[in-house]
Parts: structure tokens; C-alpha cells; sequence
């Protein structure tokens, strides 16, 4: 078993029967007392993020966690189906373990799948996707002086916020870890 001298950011420890991901961690040496360390835990089930202190030399037991690139191959229900890209084996993922990710999966999209064992953890998605505008008010050109925005639907169904010249059929970078527009994609 492995003690708080393990502690790095992005491990997984197992805490009160939860899997919880270290995000930040500092080791505290006070001038009177023991040591210990301060962390900040995200819980993977649920995202909820909590303060928790260790005493130093604490016993914690680490999760192994693997990723395993796999492609998006579309929806079925509430399931969702990935295919190893190696293997070509098919996995059905329910919604819950997506969350808010499935706004932004579309066929064909190669993402890491989180495993402990043989349950899918949760799903790591690039940093940016592109997708399509299907629904918006009509564009208006030369309007991007005023930081105005409208909303617009995409492809998978997600609405976020446009400059006023975003149209229908326009192609949009977006973050995955926001949600929001960054740029009209240039291809």
C-alpha cells in the first residue's frame, strides 16, 4: 500500500469507496506539528471537487487507471458506441459516464476511453472539437465591433454563443472543457 509520499497530481485514489482524482496536492511542514498534506480531490463519478488534508506518512490506496484511444461510432439509446481502433471490438457506454461530453461527440471522433479494469470510467475528449452550425438567425457581415452574441445550434444538438456573422453551415472550433465558441474554423 502507498503512502502520501505517492501523492502526484493526476493520480487516482480510492477515499470513502469513491474514486477520486488528485488535482492539486501540497506537502505542509509546519514550524510546530506534524506534517501533512493539504490536496484537492475530484470525485470522477459525480466532478464534485473537496479539500482534503492527510497526515503525513498516511497509508492511501492508488487506482491504476488506463486509457485506450477508441473511435465514436454513434448512438443508440442511451448508449453509446466506441470501437477499438486497434482490435475492432465494439464497447457500449452508457450516457451517464458521458455527462456533458456527449455534446460534443460526433461519428468518427477518436477519444480516450478511462478504464479501471474492465469499467469504463469516464471519457477524455481533445481539447477542441469542430462542428457544424445547423440553426442560427441569419449572419450579418462587418458586425463584430460589438461583441454581441446570438445563439446557435450545432450538429450534435449543442447550443452555444456567436458573434452576430456566424451563419448556417459555418464550421466552429470549440473548448471541450468550456463549452464555449472559440473561432470559425478555417477549413
Amino acid at each position: 500500500m502507498a503512502t502520501t509520499s505517492d501523492i502526484k497530481n493526476g493520480a487516482v485514489i480510492l477515499r470513502k469507496n469513491k474514486r477520486m482524482k488528485v488535482i492539486e496536492f501540497l506537502h505542509v511542514k509546519p514550524g510546530k506539528g506534524p506534517a501533512f498534506v493539504r490536496t484537492k480531490l475530484k470525485d470522477i463519478q459525480t466532478g464534485k471537487v473537496v479539500d482534503e488534508t492527510f497526515n503525513a506518512g498516511a497509508k492511501l490506496e492508488f487506482i491504476r487507471i488506463e486509457a485506450k484511444e477508441m473511435q465514436f461510432l454513434y448512438e443508440h439509446g442511451d448508449q453509446y458506441i466506441f470501437m477499438d481502433i486497434q482490435t475492432y471490438e465494439q464497447l457500449n457506454v452508457n450516457r451517464e459516464v458521458l455527462g456533458k461530453n456527449d455534446a460534443f461527440l460526433k461519428a468518427g471522433m477518436n477519444v480516450d476511453l478511462l478504464f479501471d479494469g474492465k469499467e469504463v470510467l469516464n471519457v477524455r475528449l481533445p481539447a477542441h472539437v469542430h462542428l457544424e452550425v445547423t440553426h442560427t438567425e441569419p449572419g450579418m457581415k462587418g458586425n463584430t465591433a460589438t461583441g454581441a452574441t446570438k445563439p446557435a445550434t450545432l450538429e450534435t444538438g449543442y447550443e452555444v454563443q456567436v458573434p452576430l456573422f456566424i451563419d448556417t453551415g459555418d464550421v466552429l472550433k470549440l473548448d471541450t472543457r468550456t463549452g464555449n465558441y472559440i473561432e470559425r474554423s478555417k477549413n
